[in-house]
Order: C-alpha cells, then structure tokens, then sequence
C-alpha cells in the first residue's frame, strides 16, 4: 500500500506554453486532494503527469511504500487507477462483459456485487452501446473498483451523473479513503471529503 505521494519542484509545459512551475505538495494514504482552477489552468495535465502518460519538464514525483521511495512513472502506474472524460467501453460489449475485461486487466474479480454497488446490477446484460451518459460513468466507477488499485486519479468526478449519483461518487471515495487510499482529483466541485486543496491559476500554485 503506498503511504505517500510527493511531487517535488514540478514543471509542466504543453507545446510552447508552461501550465505550471515548481509545483510541490504531498498526499498521504487516507487523504484526498482536490486539484482545482480555470480551464486551461492545467488541472488534467497534472493527473496525466502523476499517472505517467505526460514526462514533466523539471521535477519528479516520489511514491513511497514502506520505507521504499520511487519516482519511476511505470512503477507507479502500477498502482493507479483512472477516471477520466473517455470511457474507454466497447459498444458491442454487455456492461458484465466489458466489467469482466476490465477485471482481467487489472487481475481483479468482476461480479454482480459490484454492479449492484453502483446501481447497474438491471443493467448487466445489456450492451453498452445502450448505456446513458451517467450510466457509462458508473461503469467507470465499477472498473475503479475492480482494479484495487490504491491511488485514484479522478478527472471531473461528478461529470454526467444526477444527485444519487453524485452521492454514489461521494461514497465511494470516502470508503477508499477510508481503506487507506488516496485520491487526487481535477474538480470544480467540493468532493465533501474535509480535503485539501491545490489550486492551479496563471499566477501562483499553493497548498
């Protein structure tokens, strides 16, 4: 289980514009830090530089297990699970079908408890070209938890869902935070969870 996360003097840079400089903050197990600011401000940019698909331009991010430190981004990718704008589903597939790929990927388990935790256990069979905008987000939801991955990084979280599902969000994070994970989240929306907060602007990044 990862105990920390760090980011030390971390710059990241998009074609010729710099988003942000010298960010640095920490997450510890049970914690969640919501990543707020305009757009544009480099709110997502951030989750893709922790999650290891962008390279920063100065700076390195510290995963710490035990007493083990690693900056590896491949390393680290081991122990993420994402949530962000694109699905990723297969229309073609049933929601159990594409909730069991997911499960293998992740070596986890798929069945219909989970589905009943985010409310689409009447939905299992059917394929996911029928799904609505807040359903396959809830499927989204599902694939986090079948992956037991420790470190969630959640783009827009409440994106697409009605109040009960913004509810089942909540929920959700409270328990993995509860569990001992962690979750840094881009959001325009408090996430309730008594959190701390980085705020990304054209001028200054604080904790």
């Amino acid at each position: 289980m990862i105990s920390s996360l760090t980011a030390e003097k971390l710059t990241c840079a998009r074609g010729e514009r710099t988003l942000f400089s010298a960010l640095n903050f920490r997450v510890q197990a049970g914690q969640a830090l919501a990543v707020e600011g305009a757009n544009g401000a480099g709110k997502t940019s951030l989750l893709r530089l922790i999650a290891g698909f962008l390279a920063p331009v100065a700076g390195r991010i510290v995963v710490k297990v035990g007493t083990d430190e690693n900056d590896d981004a491949e390393a680290r990718g081991k122990s993420i699970g994402w949530l962000g704008h694109q699905d990723g589903l297969k229309p073609q597939l049933t929601v159990i079908e594409q909730l069991d790929f997911f499960a293998a990927l992740y070596r986890g388990k798929a069945d219909a408890a989970v589905l009943e935790q985010v409310g689409l256990a009447r939905q299992a069979d059917l394929p996911c070209r029928y799904l609505s905008a807040g359903q396959r987000r809830r499927l989204a939801l599902a694939r986090l938890l079948v992956s037991k991955r420790p470190l969630w990084l959640l783009d827009e979280p409440f994106a697409a869902l009605d109040v009960s599902g913004q509810r089942l969000v909540a929920h959700l994070m409270a328990r993995h935070c509860g569990d001992g994970g962690m979750i840094i989240a881009a959001t325009h929306e408090p996430l309730g969870l008594g959190n701390e907060i980085l705020r990304l602007g054209n001028e200054s990044l604080k904790l």
